[in-house]
């Protein structure tokens, strides 16, 4: 299921600043905190990929069958 979501342009007089909020459903499911530092990847021109630098752990643990 995809959020759409308008991205955001602030013009100043020598700068501008291009925002993309994330809907509040995302931001708790993926557990985010404030503050936290994340890296954006530039896959082509129709794709780019939010990395964490710091991943909690997952809620529910995979365990490997021999």
């Amino acid at each position: 299921m995809g959020y759409p979501t308008k991205v955001q342009l602030i013009k100043r007089k020598t700068s501008e600043q291009w925002y993309i909020n994330f809907p509040a459903a995302i931001a708790h499911s993926m557990e985010f905190t404030r503050g936290e530092i994340v890296e954006w990847i530039i896959e082509d021109k129709g794709q780019m990929v939010l990395k964490r630098r710091n991943v909690p752990p997952s809620a529910v643990k995979k365990t490997v069958k021999d």
